[in-house]
């Protein structure tokens, strides 16, 4: 439990810590990292890497989809973006990469004020699950209860919910709620859920039958829900706290065993080594692919809180190019500052910390070690 340090006489506060605030310590032993696993299980797919491509439509159209499923990881398709609104999205994308600073909110709520269509969601699904490769499609939880059986229907191997902040209690008296345990039990497909930062909110999200949870607020490249909402948590602490739910539910539920995937503040390998350091046993990764060259943003990055049509609480950003997204996965790199070959990082440190695969890995020594880059 992080100490309690009082911010004045009337309010006490947790400390809490970002991946910036702590370093892996090696061990006394290393392994040659030919000998060491990077692969994940989740349900009953297997993948040769412990990584889902963030549902952003900077970062997945369903070609790039299929290129991280090849490549070994999940491409998580945003079926509530610009590819289910469009035949064909390219003039939107456009628009989007040319819009000036002070009319590039605008613009995105302009391109995405069109409705999702159904057949496109059938479409893309369709053409991904052709490739043969793990079929991931995400909506938000305000459009799960309108397109989910599409969704199902149409042959999802994963249904991934994602929001800023999902809870499996939600209360409202104007509509009737998404009951995720009653929704989640009567599905026949695993669910993916999130964001949550909280052991509390993970715990009852866990109880619901999902088979992972999504631990925070997704999009922190380009979130400004700390500065609109005053919401924030920081990532080390809160992949922790989540790990520690997943152990308890464990045991309450007799053997159970939830994923935890760590989505956001993870934009280099080094950061991917220390989500699953606090107890992660994947990453969602979405700045960290947008910079890949054959992704669809033009260098720009973007969630779904930037283009809200009322309250927006995020931002295009230009977060450039740096190689293929061949090459920002599994190497090879040219770069020294971890946006390059990032399994190939991961793989290194397994060697040097004398791990043999990821889940392991979770057991490593961490120290407060604050960065400073002068």
């Amino acid at each position: 439990m992080s100490g309690e340090i009082e911010i004045g006489r009337g309010k006490r506060a947790r400390k809490a810590y970002t991946f910036d605030d702590i370093a892996v310590v090696p061990a006394r032993r290393t392994r040659d990292p030919r000998d060491v696993r990077v692969g994940w299980q989740i349900d009953a797919y297997h993948v040769d890497l412990p990584v889902m491509a963030a549902p952003m439509d900077s970062v997945m159209s369903p070609e790039m989809a299929i290129t991280v499923g090849q490549l070994g990881g999940i491409g998580v398709l945003n079926l509530d973006g610009l590819w289910t609104r469009y035949d064909d999205p390219t003039e939107a994308y456009h628009r989007i990469a040319e819009a000036s600073e002070e009319n590039a909110t605008r613009v995105l709520q302009e391109v995405y004020a069109p409705p999702i269509r159904d057949e496109l969601i059938v479409a893309r699904l369709k053409q991904i699950r052709d490739a043969g490769v793990v079929v991931a499609g995400k909506l938000s939880p305000a459009q799960t209860q309108r397109h989910w059986k599409t969704v199902i229907d149409a042959g999802v191997d994963l249904f991934v919910i994602r929001g800023s902040v999902v809870s499996a209690e939600h209360v409202s008296g104007n509509a009737e709620p998404l009951n995720l345990k009653r929704f989640i039990y009567e599905l026949d497909v695993p669910v993916v859920v999130g964001g949550v930062t909280t052991y509390t909110a993970a715990l009852h999200l866990m109880r619901t039958g999902a088979t992972g949870v999504l631990v925070g607020m997704g999009g922190s490249a380009t979130s400004s829900t700390r500065q609109v909402l005053g919401l924030h948590m920081p990532m080390a602490t809160a992949v922790a706290d989540v790990a520690a739910a997943r152990r308890d539910y464990l045991d309450e539920s007799g053997g159970r065993y939830v994923h935890v995937i760590a989505d956001g503040s993870v934009g280099c390998s080094g950061d991917v080594v220390k989500a699953i350091a606090c107890g992660a046993d994947a990453v969602m990764l979405g700045a960290a692919l947008a910079r890949a060259e054959d992704a669809p943003g033009l260098g720009y990055h973007w969630g779904s809180e930037a283009r809200h049509a009322s309250l927006p609480r995020g931002e295009r950003n230009y977060v450039g190019t740096v190689g293929s997204m061949e090459e920002i996965l599994v190497g090879p790199s040219d770069r020294a500052d971890g946006t390059l070959n990032i399994m190939g990082a991961l793989r290194r440190t397994l060697a040097t910390t004398g791990y043999s695969d990821v889940k392991e890995l979770q057991k490593v020594d961490v120290v407060l070690a604050p960065y400073d880059p002068t």
